[in-house]
């Protein structure tokens, strides 16, 4: 019987290992943590997030610049049929105000026990085996044997893998191999992008890993006074806007929360490859703040320049447009004393607050990394043009997606289309 490595126990490396052994392959599963799916039950603490309800053109349309390649994938397992597929495990989901789709307890641990189940005991072909505490670290080709060139003159891809244990170093054959190592952010979870220069040393090309639904540093900081009083603190039912050195406009409402350096959350996560790639490129950047979106210029304007008699600008603001706590707190921060008391410049800074952003925060810190292996290096089924046997999935590739349920969907779906693309090198093997 042929054998299958996979490393990686997330969502990607776990949708292989289904496919392949739903197809009677048996399927060797590596991860260098102690317990399978960390991320996936980090991520899902809240409230699992596993897709998203939207229109499948909207839907596609989240991946940018890499749109038309996760859309080849989603032709295999889309955002219905991922809810088909959580309901085949016993899962029910509904849709939220948003559009987003969870399970109906919210819970990851469930469905993630329902899914290790099917795996460890599936009704047809052999169990998924299980291997924790395997870290890889690299292709091994043993001394006895020497590479073999296919029909095609490349050299057949490395059946071998080198693993630490806990027990000492261990080698590993394999017929296929599918690699779904994840990105570079929260490391502790196991994906360090430590599999990146192994993979370059074969030819294959990586686009670097960067930071993705991240955070910024304001520059120059936050007074102590505003750190001190408002880290933490939400700034909701507001809007942003940002104009990159393209031209392309990102505005949306939403909120975001306001952190001891500078911004993250939710609505900062959307805008975060454009602010990213824009700050890389040419520095330091300035969004847009609308403190009172819901409210016209014209509004904001007639309330600042009503008299307010004895009572304070504070106290005026807070009466006249219910701006207080953080809202007020960042036009003190953002605003001079003699801004503040001229009302055509305090209505204009309610709709626009200028923010500059000088840093992207480090990528451990973000929910999800950009670049990886790019699909270039990929034939259609996920398998690397220079190793051939080995694929590839997960968010290792080269593609990014805000929050969302996109992230997830994506995954899944990289997982299946590696799996489906094993049993057809298999098969021509």
């Amino acid at each position: 019987m042929k054998k299958i490595v996979v490393v990686g126990a997330g969502p990607a490396g776990l949708m292989a290992a289904e496919v392949l052994s739903g197809a009677g392959v048996a399927v060797h599963l590596f991860d260098a943590m102690p317990s399978v799916g960390r991320k996936f039950l980090l991520a899902g603490k809240g409230g699992l997030n596993l897709t998203h309800s939207e229109p499948a053109d909207l839907f596609a349309s989240r991946y940018g610049h890499r749109r038309q390649q996760i859309e080849a994938l989603f032709k295999v397992l889309d955002a219905s049929r991922v809810r088909d597929w959580a309901a085949s495990l016993g899962v029910e989901t509904f849709v939220g105000s948003s559009g987003r789709v969870f399970p109906t307890d919210m819970k990851a641990a469930p469905l993630l026990r329902a899914w290790l189940t099917r795996l460890r005991h599936p009704k047809n072909g052999p169990p998924v085996q299980f291997f924790m505490r395997h870290r890889w670290t690299g292709w091994h080709q043993p001394e006895s044997e020497t590479d073999v060139a296919d029909r095609d003159g490349q050299v057949a891809s490395p059946t071998w893998l080198d693993f630490d244990t806990p027990q000492g170093p261990v080698q590993v054959q394999a017929d296929a191999v599918v690699l779904a190592l994840g990105g570079g952010s929260w490391a502790r979870l196991g994906s360090t992008g430590a599999w990146v220069p192994w993979l370059q040393a074969k030819g294959v090309v990586v686009a670097p890993l960067l930071p993705a639904n991240c955070g910024f540093d304001v520059h120059g900081g936050w007074s102590e006074h505003f750190a001190s009083r408002f880290a933490g603190e939400p700034f909701k039912s507001v809007a942003i806007n940002f104009t990159n050195a393209q031209g392309h406009l990102f505005a949306r409402k939403g909120e975001f929360v306001a952190t001891a350096t500078g911004v993250e959350g939710s609505l900062i996560y959307a805008a975060s490859s454009l602010l990213r790639d824009d700050l890389l490129a040419h520095g330091p950047v300035t969004l847009r703040l609308d403190l009172l979106p819901h409210m016209a210029p014209e509004r904001v304007l007639a309330e600042v320049s009503h008299p307010r008699g004895s009572r304070s600008l504070s106290s005026h603001l807070k009466s006249r447009l219910h701006i207080e706590g953080i809202k007020a707190a960042v036009l003190y921060e953002r605003l001079s004393k003699e801004q503040m008391h001229d009302p055509l410049a305090l209505a204009q800074a309610i709709k626009a607050v200028p923010i500059t952003l000088s840093a992207v925060r480090p990528i451990d810190e973000a929910i999800s990394s950009a670049g990886g292996v790019t699909f270039e290096s990929l034939t259609g089924p996920l398998m690397l043009k220079p190793l051939p046997g080995v694929f590839c999935a997960g968010e290792m590739l080269d593609w990014e997606a805000p929050t969302g349920g996109y992230l997830l969907t994506a995954c899944l779906a990289s997982g299946a289309v590696a799996g489906q693309g094993v049993l057809a090198f298999l098969s021509k093997k």
